[in-house]
């Protein structure tokens, strides 16, 4: 992006009482039924997780977990699957930065190399057994897309800058409405992503830019969001070209750490760089 960028023991079976109930003990059954559904619904809502951001998928769960399970050999409807969007960055809209050799020609385009890395992650992901989108920089899904995350995935300039421009780049929205799970993508995409290239989070040139990211205004607001910029296209060009699985594996372990609640350790977002 150029400049923007989860059995109990058996118990033994219990003797059968020669007494039948009393009238005391048929009138409590109602009331232990009722304290039964409550506990049950009080444990499901302390128990919301991001896998349940959204009110319809928690009415979804309710209906799964408060229906009697199906007789074997009874086929029943799967779970739905979380869905997940992954932005290839610029695709479908421009090059992105544009490397040239010493000759000028062009030899390497951010956009190739955004869409190489946002189909490993599609890839993996969807191994995993989640609902992934693959979107185009401008496309029209993005329109009030709802998802439990959604990535753009960038890279940065192929100029020299210095021998510090190394390293990649990991942002949120400014107007995100929940803080703390925006806050939370970040600092798993930054570690796990740092962990698995041994690349250097380079904090100090996330830019205004990347932080009014144009998708981040356009999706749904309860969407979790954040973009990457995994590397620099002149110092970083080997990693990003030849081990590209392991770059992407990155962002995958990123967004798994967020979607499975995994520990991890708060990253400080700095300011940005106006």
């Amino acid at each position: 992006m150029e400049s923007t960028n989860q059995n109990p023991t058996p118990q033994p079976p219990q003797p059968r009482s020669a007494r039948r109930p009393t009238a005391r003990s048929r009138a409590m059954n109602p009331f232990f039924a009722t304290m039964g559904v409550a506990i049950l619904l009080a444990t499901l809502f302390t128990a919301w997780t991001p896998n349940s951001l959204f009110s319809n998928n928690l009415q979804e769960q309710l209906r799964l977990i408060l229906t009697p399970q199906a007789a074997p050999n009874t086929v029943s409807t799967p779970q739905p699957q979380l869905r997940i969007g992954i932005v290839a960055g610029h695709n479908g809209n421009d090059s992105g930065a544009v490397c040239v050799d010493e000759n000028g020609e062009v030899d390497l385009k951010e956009a190739d190399v955004n869409l190489e890395i946002a189909n490993l992650v599609q890839k993996s992901l969807e191994a995993q057994g989640f609902q992934v989108d693959l979107l185009n920089e401008f496309d029209t899904r993005l329109n009030g897309y709802r998802a439990v995350a959604l990535v753009s995935i960038h890279n940065d300039s192929c100029e020299y800058v210095n021998d510090q421009a190394t390293g990649f780049k990991v942002a949120s929205s400014l107007e995100t409405r929940d803080v703390n799970r925006a806050q939370r993508l970040t600092a798993c995409l930054v570690d796990r992503y740092k962990q698995t290239t041994g690349l250097t989070f380079h904090s100090g040139s996330i830019t205004g830019d990347m932080r009014e990211y144009h998708a981040f205004s356009e999706i749904d607001p309860n969407t979790i969001t954040a973009i990457i910029e995994t590397g620099f296209l002149n110092l970083d060009r080997e990693i990003l070209t030849k081990e590209t699985e392991r770059v992407a594996e990155g962002v995958t372990l990123g967004i798994l750490c967020f979607i499975n609640n995994e520990n991890v350790i708060p990253t400080a977002i700095p300011t940005f760089v106006p």
